[in-house]
């Protein structure tokens, strides 16, 4: 294929590092943000110089993360876990400073967790096990205090002991409310975390049988595309003797019959003497063309010299049909493209194709316009014809169709696959006005 081939596997890694990338500055935004609810609004003594540096640092390795996501460098599964665990250690810093084990936010110690699950393989997940419950076993006796509640006092007045109790129990009501407000808060975000990667688990899933499915039908048209080549071979090794017999007869008829007096008939033998010309030819090129790896096959190319090229090669077939070309100027006609043996045989099928069932009056429409995605362009073959039938066109290029009658056999289920297998695209579709249309894109590679 023309597209640059990335392993599967480091796609996901990438992937996965771009989406702990997002979660991070999530984390960031929430902690910023919990940190200021809690100095300005609760009123709660904290630790606030340490608490930024540490957010800081948390911001400084997501810049990181950041730029690393811009190279080209493959992502491996070593360098994840290792963010991971410099993410527990940075929720480990925030909660030494808000309480330790007290801290209700001790719950995000799931999180990087969850994720070593979800995106690594299983020794790692137990690693993770391993390092958040030591950092939460260490943090129940070492830690700073979440708020400053002074001792009761045994020895005092009742008017004194009043006071204080009264002091101590707005005290513990306070720090219950926040407690309260943080297992709320907490339950509230393992409940969207536990339903967001619930949803992108099924997603993958998804993914994952629908490329199965994929697989399965490209190896199953690969099969088909095989037993045809097969069937192809032996059709040309069969068709070669009586192609001869038939090219030698029709020169001795010619030669028997004068053409001052037959004329008529030797008008006759002589289109006949091109068909079978042209079907000999046919068969040399594929006999030639059978064996030839791909790059022997094909050549880089100036677009505008391959499309005039399989036009000409076309009309040479069809030369009493009218074709009408429409160029857009934005077309990337000083671009090359790949000029495959088999792409001029599949431009030229369905160019065929068009030509048989358009009115002749009107001819065929061959378009090239420039394409949405960079480095590709459009091609568009639009006949004058009756149209597509529904039954046929949801078929059409899926698997060989026997009503050949409308010009759409076997040639093109192999152009569909041929398109396919360069890395275009193309679809058939019923034109508003009348007829068919083929949209073809087609990669483009550079012109060196």
């Amino acid at each position: 294929m023309l597209v640059n081939f990335i392993p599967q596997k480091e796609i996901s890694a990438r992937e996965n590092l771009q989406w702990l990338f997002i979660l991070r500055n999530l984390m960031i935004g929430g902690e910023s943000l919990l940190l200021l609810i809690s100095i300005d609004i609760l009123k709660i003594p904290l630790h606030q110089e340490a608490l930024w540096l540490t957010i800081l640092a948390i911001g400084t390795v997501n810049l990181y993360t950041w730029l690393r996501l811009k190279t080209d460098t493959p992502v491996t599964e070593m360098e994840i876990f290792s963010q991971l665990a410099i993410d527990v250690l940075a929720i480990a810093s925030l909660l030494y400073l808000t309480g330790g084990a007290t801290n209700p936010f001790t719950w995000i110690f799931l999180l990087p967790v969850i994720l070593t699950a979800i995106v690594l393989p299983h020794a790692y997940t137990w690693y993770m096990v391993i390092l958040t419950t030591s950092l939460y076993t260490f943090l129940i006796p070492y830690h700073a205090n979440l708020t400053a509640v002074e001792p009761h006092l045994m020895l005092m007045d009742m008017d004194m002991a009043n006071m204080s109790a009264s002091m101590h129990n707005m005290q513990d009501e306070e720090f219950l409310n926040f407690h309260i407000f943080g297992m709320w808060f907490g339950f509230v975000c393992s409940a969207g975390l536990v339903a967001f990667f619930s949803v992108e688990l099924s997603n993958t899933i998804k993914a994952g049988e629908r490329r199965l499915a994929e697989a399965r039908e490209k190896t199953l048209q690969d099969e088909r595309i095989i037993a045809l080549g097969t069937l192809a071979a032996s059709a040309a090794h069969d068709m070669g003797t009586p192609l001869g017999t038939m090219a030698i007869i029709a020169h001795e008829l010619k030669d028997e019959y004068s053409p001052e007096v037959h004329t008529e008939l030797h008008e006759k033998m002589q289109i006949m003497q091109d068909q079978i010309n042209r079907c000999k030819q046919a068969l040399s090129v594929m006999s030639a063309s059978a064996g030839e790896l791909r790059a022997e096959s094909g050549h880089i190319k100036k677009l505008s010299d391959y499309l005039d090229e399989v036009l000409m090669q076309w009309r040479s077939q069809q030369p009493g049909v009218k074709l009408n070309l429409l160029i857009n100027p934005k077309a990337p006609l000083t671009q090359a493209i790949l000029a495959e043996l088999t792409l001029t045989h599949s431009m030229i099928n369905i160019l065929n194709n068009a030509a048989e069932v358009s009115s002749l009056d009107k001819g065929i429409d061959f378009s090239i316009n420039p394409c949405t995605v960079e480095n590709f362009v459009g091609i568009r073959i639009r006949d004058y014809g009756p149209g597509i039938s529904n039954k046929l066109i949801d078929k059409i290029g899926k698997v060989p169709i026997n009503e050949s009658n409308q010009g759409l056999g076997v040639g093109l289920f192999l152009t569909f696959s041929i398109i396919k297998r360069l890395g275009g695209t193309i679809e058939i579709s019923n034109a508003p006005t009348g007829g068919a249309c083929v949209d073809i894109i087609l990669p483009l590679v550079p012109l060196n």
